[in-house]
């Protein structure tokens, strides 16, 4: 095939070399581009959603012109190694070897300077454009959005500076190739008409597609076949390239699988109807919602333990067939809570013919859930990524094993699978400036967007969350955001910021309020922005089947202060019934780790000396077990105090914040340290959880609630009573000035009965809203003022640091370098979703008298640690990880970094060079404590991890 001039592409110019078979030349640069030019077609046509290829064409000017958005798609791919044609080929021996003359003659002028491929075809994309017939005049012509955009296909856009005079970049004969490069895919792709405009938005999701593309063919099996037996001129190769995308993309689990549409019972394998926000959701959203459009935001409101999860699940149902998305991604704010949808998650799609859907668990730390095997982990065929031009130091880590047979496990591309659960996390990585952040928009983009509990988060990560609802909202995204205590005030201001993206005025914005009904569902259009409540007579039949006064008990306490008023001493007295009389279930939710340790032990030694282990009737959970123990007791008191039983006589589970959110739990009683308002609601919706549903259908074993519990009862502990100050234990675990708000408004309930749903949004809007943020002008030194204030000035650094962060809003976004506009080059290890989330991984290994270093304290399991040059093989990882527990890194300084060494061989592994190893001595059988930062520290096998 002839290309300008009538010169053909040099198939000497390489473009894939690693890892390939030295014995032939590379793997030619043309065909390499062509691969992903078919690919990319691939994508569009079976894995991009309707939304995203409507956002794409209409941000090209092509509204109503798909085709030809495709085929600009197909170039972007297709030149997005453009930039190999410089010095970059002088960056492999075996590729330099077999470049031809006269490229190869001009090896020592281009060694000057050395550039990336990425920015190195950004800068050459204009004269290689104009050859096309790209015009490179104007702010959004599609000239400078393809340059940008083959710029970002290593994850990071860069500002395009202009100029192609680079040393780096070759004499006339390199500018020449590049043309001739570029004419081949271009002709091969039928002339691609450049389009009028290209908005930066929706080039973001282009450049997704390029990076996805350019993975899924660079996988190292694939380009060995290839390069063994090339067809003989670039239209074969090409046809077969579009032959085999198809393959590749099923291999890669990206293809999506239509679900069979079951009946609600048997989706949820539930033994029963749908409540009435169920039904609501079933019934009255698809008239809402209507014919679509620009996409909408639903939000859910509901008392804890009213199914909110199913009606987001039936929401996405109605979202999805309605707006062309393909999947759900459902987030929450935790790792337990998101292992734990996981599993239903997956019991759904089961029910539903959905085996070959794409799922996967989308945390940090996913891998270790039990229901991922060994063998998803083992490494599978390499991707050939780059041969040199961004080997920098310390940056090889970052990509190391991906695996392209285990695709939806492989780093930065759990988020692309059709079905995603995970933390909220990974999916506002997508609006901070990280490498990689347009492939987790081009993720989330094609799916249906839940977020539970979205109350849970912080105003740093509320700021995080309506910037990626902006985002969403620009591509017509539907989204679903469920709550049991969001403030008004947030939810409002969460709404405008999907709707500005959306395209909505902000002024005009500013004038309006979205209040939702509790309980219920909005629907607001992101087209029209006109809002639709559940209707009066399901939102009455929803309040009639909930309705539930919990009774509300304020006990006085002091913190070792000994006497009647002692904390440990009240607990002890309000769980005697349970523990020695008729039995009974009661959850004691505390505030700090350490509270619940010393709780766990005081009811232990008054009750039952079993232990949690040896099934006593006193259990324990918190989050600073090791991973693999936290999984267990999760499961076993989930288990115990779960809907379908069996239920033990007696249970007295301890925990901490790790049971207040999406755990199925019901206890007879909750007893909760005092916290915020509307944490208390979340662990009071602990309490007779499955009241309603026993009640039709029967208590497990037959028994039903002690007689000692003759109505729903939180109690709670406050140490502010009197005018006593916050326990010096908890430090800033709350705010001090929502502590005290919250036992203010607990000693004026009337008659210490809270009216379920009825009161619960009111109180929150009490303690949470912006109508209790008052300042008292007449008494401005006064103990709550400062509290105030301390509360109101964090809130306000807190916003102010989460939008010096975030990327900018998607419509103000200009060029695409905006991604990425903060300096260095940030990874995900580098830039926080949550403020003071500065934990490290701390395993807890001990060393034997002999001075062997083990796992584990009989001495059975050494310590892995390969000699230089070999891997720590993938059994040996999971060992590790699953052993280690999460500890602020302040516990660590930096002058104890020796007694927290790790083994050498562990320094540039992806998973374990972060970790820190704290090696516990063993006396006689016995592990005895460590001192760090002044502490000691030991993991007791009862208690967890231990610091006094």
């Amino acid at each position: 095939m002839s290309g300008v001039l009538g010169e053909r592409p040099d198939e000497s110019v390489w473009g894939k070399s690693r890892g390939l078979d030295p014995g032939l030349p590379p793997y030619p640069l043309v065909r390499h581009l062509l691969d992903a030019a078919a690919m990319a077609l691939h994508l569009w046509d079976v894995y991009l959603s309707g939304n995203q290829r409507r956002s794409i064409a209409e941000g090209m000017g092509l509204a109503g012109e798909p085709d030809k958005a495709r085929a600009v798609v197909g170039l972007c791919a297709g030149l997005h190694d453009i930039g190999k044609l410089s010095g970059f080929q002088f960056c492999s021996r075996h590729g330099a070897e077999n470049l031809g003359a006269p490229l190869s003659e001009d090896r020592a002028r281009m060694g000057g300077e050395r550039l990336g491929h990425d920015v190195a075809g950004m800068r050459a994309a204009a004269d290689v454009l104009a050859v096309l017939g790209f015009d490179a005049d104007g702010e959004t012509v599609a000239a400078k959005r393809v340059a940008e955009i083959i710029g970002g296909h290593h994850g990071r856009f860069h500002r395009d500076e202009g100029g192609s005079g680079s040393a780096f970049l070759g004499g006339p004969a390199w500018a020449r190739q590049r043309s001739a490069h570029a004419s081949a895919v271009f002709d091969l792709l039928g002339s691609p008409a450049a389009p009028e405009s290209f908005k930066a938005a929706p080039a973001v999701l282009v450049t997704g597609i390029v990076v996805l593309a350019d993975w899924l063919v660079s996988q190292e099996g694939y380009l060995r076949r290839r390069q063994k037996a090339l067809e003989p001129s670039l239209e074969a190769h090409f046809a077969q390239s579009q032959a085999d995308v198809a393959g590749l993309l099923t291999d890669a689990g990206l293809v999506p699988v239509g679900l069979r549409r079951a009946g609600f019972a048997e989706t949820y394998g539930i033994d029963g109807e749908p409540n009435p926000l169920q039904r609501s959701v079933m019934e009255e959203l698809p008239t809402a919602v209507g014919a679509g459009g620009g996409g909408g935001i639903l939000l859910v409101t509901a008392a804890p333990g009213d199914g909110k999860s199913e009606t987001a699940l039936e929401a996405e149902r109605v979202l999805s067939a309605v707006f062309g998305t393909r999947g759900f991604a459902f987030l929450l704010p935790t790792m337990a809570t998101s292992d734990q949808m996981y599993g239903r998650v997956a019991g759904a799609l089961l029910r539903q013919a959905g085996r070959d859907a794409g799922l996967t668990l989308v945390h940090s730390m996913a891998w270790l859930n039990s229901a991922y095997a060994d063998v998803s982990l083992s490494a599978g065929e390499s991707v050939v990524t780059c041969d040199g031009d961004e080997g920098q130091a310390g940056r090889q880590r970052a990509e190391a094993d991906m695996r392209p047979r285990q695709w939806l496990r492989g780093p930065k591309r759990p988020l692309l699978a059709q079905f995603a659960v995970g933390t909220v996390d990974q999916a506002l990585m997508s609006v901070l400036p990280v490498r990689h952040n347009m492939l987790r928009l081009l993720a989330l983009t094609g799916k249906t967007f839940i977020v539970d509990e979205a109350h849970a988060y912080d105003p740093y990560m509320q700021v995080l969350l309506g910037r990626l609802l902006n985002w969403l909202g620009a591509f017509g995204v539907p989204v679903v955001l469920l709550s049991a205590t969001l403030p008004a005030s947030v939810s409002d201001r969460l709404i405008k910021e999907y709707l500005q993206g959306a395209g909505h005025d902000q002024r005009l914005l500013a004038k309006k309020s979205f209040p939702a009904p509790y309980p219920g569902w909005l629907y607001v259009d992101g087209t029209t922005g006109h809002s639709t409540e559940m209707s009066p007579a399901r939102r009455q039949e929803q309040a009639d089947e909930r309705s539930m006064g919990l009774e509300v008990r304020v006990e006085s306490v002091v913190h070792g202060g000994g006497g009647a008023r002692d904390r440990l001493a009240v607990v002890e007295r309000l769980v005697e019934p349970a523990a020695l009389g008729e039995g009974g279930s009661v959850l004691v939710v505390c505030n700090t780790v350490g509270d619940a340790q010393e709780t766990y032990q005081r009811l232990r030694e008054r009750f039952d000396d079993r232990s949690h282990e040896q099934g006593g009737i006193v259990q324990l959970l918190h989050a600073r077990f090791p991973g693999d123990v936290r999984e267990a007791r999760t499961r076993e008191v989930t288990e115990g105090l779960g809907r379908s039983g069996p239920r033990p006589v007696r249970r007295i589970v301890v925990a901490t914040q790790v049971v207040e959110q999406s755990l199925d739990l019901d206890a007879d009683m909750v007893i909760s340290d005092l916290a915020p308002l509307a944490l208390l609601l979340q662990r009071a919706g602990r309490c007779w959880r499955h009241e309603n549903w026993w009640a039709r259908h029967g208590f497990p074993d037959g028994r039903g609630r002690p007689g000692w519990a003759r109505a729903p009862r939180l109690v709670v502990l406050d140490p502010l009573a009197d005018g006593r100050g916050v326990p010096r234990q908890w430090g800033e675990v709350y705010s001090e000035f929502l502590l005290r708000a919250t036992s203010a408004k607990l000693a004026g309930l009337a008659d210490g009965v809270i009216s379920i749903p009825e009161d619960v949004q009111g109180l929150v809007e009490s303690v949470h809203g912006t109508g209790a943020n008052s300042f008292d002008w007449d008494n401005p030194g006064g103990r709550q003022e400062a509290a105030w204030n301390a509360h109101h000035g964090k809130e306000l650094a807190e916003r102010g640091q989460a939008g010096l962060i975030a990327v900018y809003r998607a419509r103000s976004v200009r060029g695409l370098h905006n991604l990425h506009s903060l300096p260095g080059e940030e990874d995900e290890w580098a830039v926080a979703t949550r403020l003071g989330a500065d934990s490290v991984r701390l395993l807890c290994a001990y060393v034997q008298e002999d001075g062997r270093r083990t796992l584990d304290p009989a001495g059975d399991e050494p310590v892995p640690d390969p000699e230089a040059g070999a891997i720590v093989a993938v059994a040996a990882v999971r060992a590790v990880m699953r052993r280690t527990i999460p500890v602020r890194g302040s516990w660590l300084p930096t002058e104890d970094r020796e007694v927290c060494s790790t083994p050498q061989s562990w320094a540039e592994h992806p998973m374990l060079s972060g970790v820190r190893v704290l090696y516990q001595p063993v006396r006689g059988g016995v592990a005895g404590p460590v001192v760090v930062g002044g502490r000691t520290l030991h993991v007791d096998v009862d208690l967890g991890l231990v610091r006094n």
